[in-house]
C-alpha cells in the first residue's frame, strides 16, 4: 500500500542575516501548507526534520530551494504512513546544530565527501589504514552503529572537541565521520582538519541516506531519529539488533525516553518491560510525582515556547490543527 506521507531531513550552511524575519515567513509557509516538525534557523542556516502529504512536503523543497541562498539544500525523503510529529516548532538558534565549535564555517573547509556507495565497498573491506568515526552521542549509537566503528563517550556533540584529544593516534591513518543526516560531520570533520588530521572524510548525507541509497547494509541495529518513530529502519540487507532492554537486559532495539520528565533518559527498553516500569529507567523515576502517563510508546511532546536565545524574546507555541 502507498505511503501518503514523507518525512524531510536537511540541513544547509548558509548565512542569514535577516534570520528573526526569516523565521516568522518559514514558519507562515509551513502552516499554510499542513506542516509538522522541528526546524531551526540561526545566522549560519538551516536544520530541519519535517513531515506532511507527499505534495506538501514537494512544495516545502521547492519553497527552501528557491531562495538562492538554500538553492544546494538536499533532502533525504523517506517515505511513511502518517504524521511523524504532532506539532510544527520553528526556532530561532545560535547554531543549526548544538556544538562548541561555532568558529568553524564547513563552507570554507569541511572533511571531503564520501557516497554512500563508495563508503559500502570501505565497510566491507576494512582497510587498516580507515577509522570508521561515529561522531554521534551515546543514547544514539548504543542503539546503532555501523560495523567496527570507533564510538565516542560522549552525552551531547558539544563535548565532541574534548574527545579528539584521545584520537591522537589516529593521525596517520584515513578518518572518516558519519553521523544521522550529515550535519554534525560537516563540523566534527573541519575541527579534525584544523587540529591537524590530514586525511579525513565524512560519509555524506549520512546515516539515512545510505540506508536510502545503499540499503544500510552492514549499519547494525537501528538509527536513533528525532521525530515520533524514536528509531528508525536503515539495513535491509543484514540487520541485526546490538542494544538490550535497560530493564530486563534482553535484546531489544525499541528506545523510549523516561517518564519522568526530570530524566528523559534515552534508552532501550522492551514493551513489556515499558509496561511494567510505566515507561521509567528505575523505581526512582516511577514513583517521582511529576512522571507523564506511559502511553506505551515513549515519546513525549515538549510544551515549551518558542525562544529567540539571539534576541531574548519568547513566543507562544504555534497552534497546529490537529
Amino acid at each position: 500500500m502507498e505511503k501518503k506521507y514523507s518525512i524531510l531531513l536537511y540541513y544547509c550552511y548558509a548565512q542569514i542575516e535577516d534570520y528573526e524575519a526569516y523565521r516568522e515567513e518559514h514558519h507562515l509557509f509551513c502552516i499554510e501548507n499542513n506542516l509538522r516538525g522541528r526546524i531551526i534557523i540561526s545566522p549560519e542556516g538551516l536544520n530541519g526534520t519535517v513531515s506532511g502529504l507527499k505534495e506538501d512536503c514537494e512544495r516545502y523543497m521547492d519553497y527552501v530551494k528557491s531562495d538562492p541562498r538554500f538553492a544546494d539544500t538536499e533532502f533525504k525523503v523517506e517515505a511513511h504512513d502518517q504524521m511523524a510529529f504532532a506539532k510544527l516548532h520553528v526556532r530561532v538558534k545560535p547554531e543549526i546544530v548544538h556544538s562548541s565549535l561555532r568558529h568553524i564555517n564547513p563552507r570554507e573547509r569541511t572533511g571531503a565527501y564520501v557516497e554512500p556507495i563508495e563508503f559500502k565497498k570501505i565497510l566491507e573491506e576494512q582497510p587498516e589504514d580507515t577509522v570508521i568515526l561515529d561522531v554521534r552521542s551515546n543514547y544514539e549509537h548504543n542503539v546503532g552503529r555501523f560495523k567496527n566503528a570507533l564510538t565516542l563517550d560522549i552525552e551531547n556533540f558539544r563535548d565532541f572537541p574534548q574527545k579528539v584529544k584521545e584520537l591522537e593516534h589516529l593521525k596517520g591513518k584515513k578518518i572518516v565521520t558519519y553521523c544521522t543526516g550529515g550535519i554534525k560531520c560537516e563540523k566534527a570533520s573541519a575541527y579534525l582538519l584544523e587540529q591537524g588530521f590530514e586525511n579525513v572524510y565524512q560519509l555524506h548525507g549520512g546515516i539515512i541516506k545510505y540506508g536510502l541509497e545503499a540499503e544500510g547494509k552492514d549499519f547494525e541495529g537501528k538509527c536513533y531519529v528525532f521525530d515520533n518513530r524514536i528509531t528508525a529502519d536503515v539495513n535491509k540487507v543484514n540487520p541485526t539488533i546490538v542494544s538490550r532492554c535497560h530493564i530486563t537486559g534482553k535484546p531489544t532495539d525499541r528506545m523510549v525516553n523516561c517518564a519522568n520528565p526530570e530524566c528523559n533518559a534515552h534508552i532501550p527498553m522492551s514493551e513489556e518491560a515499558g509496561w511494567l516500569m510505566d515507561g521509567c529507567c528505575s523505581e526512582e523515576c516511577r514513583k517521582n510525582p511529576t512522571r507523564r502517563p506511559y502511553d506505551g510508546t515513549g515519546y513525549y511532546q515538549k510544551n515549551t515556547n518558542h525562544y529567540n536565545p539571539l534576541k531574548g524574546v519568547k513566543r507562544e507555541p504555534a497552534k497546529i490543527a490537529q
